[in-house]
């Protein structure tokens, strides 16, 4: 899928190894976890699956393995894994991140337009998850890059309704 493609993967990257640098947090763990976040995308809970999977490619490396693993699980929004240590806090900031600002617009519709979902449930999407995501953000560094990001989609949300709502009375008035 589009919204979730090899680009998400690399911007994630890049975003979890700048704040991993800026935090202390092991670069290699998170970097690793990054890479591998999202390899069970699209399966039932894709982020418990893509730790076990994890798990499993980096046998070779227990600690490492696990550790990597736990970020994984951790990373997602709604997989209900609380992130315990710096490194998972670290992926989870990388993925709301990427999920923010101009390209969590972008990314928002591509993912509307893969699953048939209509403008209106893009906005609730916005309303429940979206616009929400600033006050999930666990590091001083994510939360900086954060700002802008979150004030950008504001206003676009924002403009968004407005049009809509114009549309909706037009189309009122006209009955």
């Amino acid at each position: 899928m589009a919204s979730h493609d090899d680009g998400h993967v690399k911007r994630v990257v890049a975003l979890a190894e700048y704040i991993a640098r800026k935090e202390g947090a092991d670069v290699n763990v998170v970097v690793k976890a990054a890479e591998l976040h999202d390899i069970a995308r699209g399966q039932r809970n894709h982020a418990l699956k893509g730790a076990e999977i994890a798990r499993k490619l980096l046998a070779e490396n227990p600690e490492f393995a696990e550790k990597v693993a736990h970020c994984i699980e951790a990373h997602s929004f709604s997989s209900g894994v609380k992130p315990k240590t710096i490194e998972a806090k670290v992926l989870s900031d990388a993925d709301k991140l990427d999920a923010m600002g101009a390209v969590g617009i972008a990314r928002a519709f591509i993912y509307s337009g893969e699953n048939n979902r209509s403008l209106e449930d893009t906005v609730k999407h916005f309303e429940e998850k979206l616009l929400r995501l600033v006050s999930c953000l666990y590091t001083e560094t994510a939360k900086e890059i954060a700002r802008e990001r979150h004030e950008f989609m504001l206003k676009f949300y924002n403009r968004l309704k407005k049009e809509l709502e114009f549309a909706q009375i037009s189309i009122q008035a006209e009955k």
